[in-house]
This record gives structure tokens, sequence and C-alpha cells, in this order.
């Protein structure tokens, strides 16, 4: 029988974790039913990823786009907790956390997000930057400062991934580095964007083609070095020197994860779970977001965690209260792509826009998108008297 004052833990502060988290502190408890909430997290701060480009082009602040959780947290009964999660024991039902006692749970929402894998070449993992954290943007703005401050003429640049993050970060990092910059797109697939509609593809290539980027399509990384690349393509295999690699390709499940004694499809070790978001034989153990598979296939994108939060904050309260659960429905609402400084593409809902107000567009969305009333102030704030302190 359940106790009193359930604790649900939450593991994993990103978008799925996060937001399960606060609308849970939103529902109307019963003072008898009260949950105490608790987000673990080895970060001590959330990340807005949609918005990491704009920190590597200078465009925003890292409190921007990465508040801290105590920040956010701070008006709600939701308890957070820095501390890296080493395992879970799931017949007692306790987290196992580094250099810490171990936390016990009657929900446990698990919501980790993926990880770049990055063994898909050799070299890769010595050699090449990942682009998903903010510290891997931190270190990328780095190397940026270093190889901006050399003598060299030209700053050779290969991504790879024609996916949303490399066509992103190629467009941005081109605008960055001006006419010192040579990027190179390197995409496997025989188009880029392969997963997005129509306008958006030909906006970004037009973009891609304004900024003299390189798109290497049906191109396949054999190798990087600390100074080249190699690339094959088809037959033919091609050694590049490079000051710099991205890579943007793929997305893995977390060994913590894999490791769990829980049902998983096949080769991508996903969780597998049900219309309900929960793991399949554990009505107490729900999971979203990159390391799910959910009956009906859905992207892997930041839209599919948020809406999927709302529905795990309600499930688990319908758990709890005796109330219907509601399967999770997929909405897609269109998608955006920053193509450079004050540009983006934007498509969804019967609306095509590109350009400056596409930009524009795209920053209300996101805005309005941030995880708490207050940080939505402070940053609008901000945005709208930026250009005014810039004068002076």
């Amino acid at each position: 029988m359940l106790q009193p004052h359930p604790h649900i833990c939450l593991v994993g502060g990103g978008f799925g974790g996060l937001y399960t988290a606060l609308r849970l502190g939103q529902f109307p408890w019963t003072s008898q039913l009260t949950p105490k909430i608790t987000l673990i997290d080895q970060n001590d701060h959330f990340l807005f990823s949609p918005l990491l480009y704009e920190y590597v082009t200078g465009e925003m602040q890292s409190w921007e786009i990465a508040p801290s959780f105590v920040e956010l947290l701070g008006d709600t009964p939701i308890q957070f907790q820095k501390a890296q999660v080493t395992g879970f024991d799931l017949a007692k039902q306790e987290i196992h956390l580094a250099g810490q006692s171990n936390l016990s749970y009657d929900f446990l929402v698990l919501s980790t997000g993926g990880q770049t894998p990055l063994d898909l070449a050799m070299g890769v993992k010595e050699y090449a930057l990942p682009f998903r954290s903010l510290s891997d943007a931190h270190n990328l703005g780095e190397k940026l400062k270093s190889l901006e401050a050399s003598s060299l003429n030209k700053i050779r640049v290969a991504i790879v991934g024609g996916g949303y993050s490399g066509v992103e970060l190629a467009c941005k990092l081109a605008d960055r580095l001006g006419e010192r910059g040579r990027i190179r797109l390197i995409e496997r697939g025989k188009t880029i964007l392969t997963s997005s509609n129509q306008f958006n593809r030909e906006t970004a290539q037009k973009a891609l083609d304004k900024r003299h980027i390189w798109v290497d399509t049906e191109t396949v990384v054999e190798s990087v070095t600390a100074e080249t690349i190699s690339l094959r393509f088809k037959e033919k295999l091609d050694i590049l020197p490079v000051e710099l690699v991205l890579w943007t390709v793929g997305t893995k499940v977390p060994d913590l994860i894999t490791s769990l004694e829980l049902e998983k499809t096949p080769h991508t070790h996903k969780l597998k779970v049900n219309q309900f978001l929960q793991v399949e034989n554990k009505q107490n153990i729900f999971a979203l977001g990159d390391i799910v598979s959910t009956p009906e296939a859905v992207p892997s994108n930041a839209q599919v965690a948020l809406q999927q939060a709302d529905y795990c904050a309600w499930n688990v309260w319908a758990t709890l209260t005796d109330k219907p659960l509601l399967p999770f429905r997929y909405l897609p609402l269109g998608e955006m792509l920053t193509l450079g400084i004050d540009e983006a593409t934007l498509s969804g809902l019967g609306v095509n826009l590109e350009g400056t107000l596409g930009h524009l567009t795209r920053r209300l969305v996101y805005l309005y998108r941030l995880p708490t009333l207050k940080h939505q102030m402070t940053v609008g704030l901000h945005w709208l008297t930026k250009p005014l302190l810039e004068q002076f």
C-alpha cells in the first residue's frame, strides 16, 4: 500500500525531466497525498538546447539558455539534488548516487537524454568535438577563440552530420568566422535534413549556398586526426586538412539506462514504454525523451520531450489519485532552424517563414517555451533592452 506523501524522483533535468517536475508541482494535491518531488541531475543548470547555437556566436549568454535549477525551482515545491546517478536497485526502489546516500523512491521518472556516439570512426573520440551540452559549446568557443587569434588565413572546419544540428552549426560558424571560414558539411545520405519538409530543406540549402559552405553528400568519414579528416565518396578516398572537426551524428542511450534490467528494443537499446509512458511491466516507472521507444514512432527532438512531459506528469498524478491515464499522442507543430545570425526558417501549421521574420518568430516561440514565467520575463526584458544598451 502506498504511503502518505510518496516520493517522486526524476532522473535527468532536460526538457523531459524538468518540465515533468514543474507540471507535477502545479497539480492540486490533497494534504494527505502531497508528494515529495526530487529532480536529480549531475549538472547544476538546465539547458535550453535549441538556443545553444546562439551561445557560440555570442548572440546569447549562458544565463539566458542555461539557468540554474536552484533559480528555476526556487518558487516551487520541487527539490533539486545535484548528483551523478551510478545505478538503480529496482527491487528495493533505490537510486544509487556517487558519493551520496542511496535515494528511495515510490515513483521514478527517467529522462536522462541521449549521448553523441563518438566511436563511429577512427579518431573521432580523440580529435572531434561533440555539440550537445553547454560544456561542449564552451569547448568549441575556446577552440574558435584560439583559431581566430592565430595567424591562419583560413580556418577550415568540418561538420559531420547533415541533420538539424549540423546545418544550424554550419550557418552560425560561417557567420562568426566570416571570410576566414572554410566550412564543410558532411552527410552520408543523399541529401541534408532528410526528415525535414521541403520548404525548410530548400531554405536551408539556400542559406548554405549563400555562405559558400561545401556540402558533401553520400560521403562517409573514415578517420579523423589532429590535422586531417579522411572522407570516402563511393570508391574515392580524400584526406583533407582541417583545423576543427565537429561531430553531430547520432544519439545513443547512456550506459546507465542500457544496464537496467528492463525491456528494451533491439539494436537501439531504448526502453520500451506503453502508451502512458510507463516502462513495460513497471507501473511506477515512467520514461520519456531520447531514451524511450513508444508504441508509435516519434522524432527525437525537444518538441516531443516537451509534449511527453505534460502526459507523463498527468499520468503520475493520475496513478496516485485514481484518475484515468491519458495515452500519449504526439502533435507535430512544425519545425524551426536557425540559419545564421538573425536568420531562421520556420514551417508548421500552414505557415512558412524565413529570413529575419523567421528569426523573430523563432525567438518568440522559444521565449514562450522557456521553463518558468520568471525566466521568460527576465530573458524577454533583456532581449528588448539589449539593442538600446548597445547604442551607449
